[in-house]
């Protein structure tokens, strides 16, 4: 195996034998092949679609397919055969529709080599010998670092880009010139282009450009769902009952389970990134979601074998289990963990179960808590007040503060960035990251929080919306708004996310704990060239930077 996706590969240069996250050599291979698999599939929608062909049941397939591949998702190399079978049933429907269509509008179908002509292999020996000739490290050698770097750049960036749209999809809300890009941009991959660094480039920004729509396909979905969230006190400390802990990001999990509990006695509470669905009202009226427990998912291990009850996991976020906990933890969605009993259907009675069996908390902890839920329409009810705060002088600058947390050495940088940024100054955070500080007092500024919590990771869409309506009510740019972005990344959803950044032209951001191992020198020069990105320093040099501005 070679994997250098996530931000913790190891030696900050590549999981060579096991993968930091957990992920074995068999499972990482046939990630591989999966992905080498929706290439395939990809080649020939991209020419269906060209003859206006849709289909729903390979849309799907291929978005989920890109999301099983991101990191801390799908662990169970079963499973993962199982969809390389439906892959090479797909990629026969595809090119199927491919030919019809063509045979329908009178034009040749054209002779397509490579991932078009894939087929599943007939055992898991085979997959992973085909997988060892599709392997980064064969890239690397044949492409060089740049070319590969970029080109892997485009599928994590994808990865992500699926994951966002396989929630909004979930939850009813679709766009077809979303499904048509993924099949653009992977046909890209497979064609002489992929060899061209300028090619390349653009076609990355094009993927944080559909991002961009992705996430507020998502924000659509959330909120049309669920309400806009509003600023809520949560309590972050058990109180005494029976408990289950949900993690990840689905906010229709979170839905089903509250559903499914009521009246049961059972005491529901988030995890992770689903702390911020504490804050929308349609969650808010369960009157068991009785707040949050913990903190980010590399904290899960220690906090899980605490926890007295029984635990979901409805996306990524989940590591090894530990025995003391297997029993208790369950898995949704695309999520999955040998040996870890998956819910498949949304009936979560083996979740309730579990949970009635545990002890739970004998007692109520001391009451403490947090404010979530600053989403942009919130923010947004206030602007007049923020507004009148920057004229006057009251509120110096805004820092966006967020992105994914880790647990690789370094991530103390935003701790300490966070106690250092003046009292004259608001943070603005989103994504685990922010369990790095959200627990901190920081104030208010003639009532205005210093600390605003914006969401998700998703959410960066909230936040893109408040810089421009701010920009707007300044008439100015955004890069000339007292705006500094100071971001942590660590998956593949951080990538999408920092590409639709640099769509959008954001310049000056701040990236780290350390710099991704697929951006080489050659294409790091480039950015800073033309974005002026860098790595995080020390908070103090930082901050000094970022207040002369």
């Amino acid at each position: 195996m070679f994997c250098y996706q996530c931000e913790q590969t190891a030696g900050g240069k590549g999981c060579a034998r096991i993968g930091v996250c957990g992920k074995d050599n068999d499972t990482a291979l046939l990630q591989d092949l999966l992905i080498h698999a929706v290439k395939g599939i990809s080649m020939m929608m991209h020419r269906a679609a060209a003859l206006g062909v849709k289909d729903r049941e390979v849309d799907h397939f291929v978005t989920e397919a890109l999301f099983t591949t991101v990191t801390n998702v799908n662990f169970d190399p079963v499973r993962i055969e199982a969809i390389l079978g439906q892959a090479g049933v797909m990629l026969q429907r595809a090119k199927s529709l491919y030919q019809s269509a063509a045979q329908k509008a009178g034009t040749s179908v054209e002779s397509l080599g490579g991932a078009a002509n894939w087929q599943t292999p007939a055992n898991r020996t085979e997959m992973l010998r085909q997988a060892e000739d599709l392997s980064i490290a064969k890239k690397l050698e044949t492409n060089g670092p740049d070319v590969t770097g970029l080109q892997e750049l485009i599928v994590y960036g994808l990865k992500g880009t699926a994951a966002y749209a396989d929630h909004a999809m979930i939850l009813g809300v679709e766009d077809d010139s979303v499904y048509a890009f993924f099949y653009e941009a992977l046909n890209f991959l497979t064609g002489p282009k992929a060899t061209d660094v300028d090619a390349l480039v653009a076609m990355a920004l094009k993927v944080g450009e559909v991002n961009l729509t992705v996430m507020g396909l998502l924000d659509k979905a959330n909120t049309e769902g669920f309400g806009h969230p509003e600023p809520t006190v949560v309590r972050v400390t058990p109180v005494k009952g029976k408990a289950i802990l949900v993690s990840g990001h689905d906010l229709l999990d979170l839905a089903e389970v509250l559903r499914q509990t009521e009246g049961k006695g059972i005491n529901v509470y988030t995890h992770g990134e689903m702390l911020p669905c504490n804050a929308y009202p349609a969650m808010k009226q369960f009157k068991h979601l009785v707040g949050n427990y913990g903190g980010a998912w590399q904290d899960q291990q220690k906090e899980f074998d605490a926890f007295p009850g029984a635990i979901l996991m409805t996306t990524n976020c989940i590591q090894k289990p530990r025995e003391s906990y297997k029993d208790r933890i369950f898995t949704t969605g695309l999520v999955a963990w040998p040996g870890v009993t998956h819910i498949p259907d949304g009936n979560f009675t083996p979740v309730i179960n579990a949970a009635l069996a545990q002890p739970g908390f004998a007692a109520d902890e001391e009451d403490k808590t947090i404010i979530v839920g600053f989403g942009r329409n919130a923010v947004m009810s206030v602007a007049d007040k923020v507004i009148d705060a920057v004229k006057a002088g009251k509120i110096r600058h805004f820092f966006l503060v967020g992105g994914c947390d880790g647990a690789k050495p370094g991530r103390n940088y935003y701790t300490e960035f966070a106690q250092q940024v003046p009292d004259d100054c608001v943070i603005l955070t989103l994504a685990c990251g922010k369990y790095r500080f959200n627990k901190l007092p920081f104030g208010d500024i003639d009532g205005i929080p210093r600390l605003l919590d914006v969401g998700q990771c998703n959410d960066a869409y909230s936040a893109i919306q408040i810089a421009v309506a701010l920009a707007g009510a300044f008439n100015c740019g955004v890069n000339d708004l007292p705006l500094t972005m100071v971001l942590s990344w660590y998956e593949q959803k951080a990538v999408c996310i920092l590409l639709t950044l640099l769509h959008l032209g954001i310049q000056n951001m701040r990236l780290g704990p350390t710099l991704p191992a697929f951006i080489g020198p050659n294409v790091l020069n480039v950015l800073v060239e033309k974005f002026n990105i860098a790595p995080v320093g020390t908070p103090e040099e930082d901050l000094k930077v970022m207040l002369a501005g």
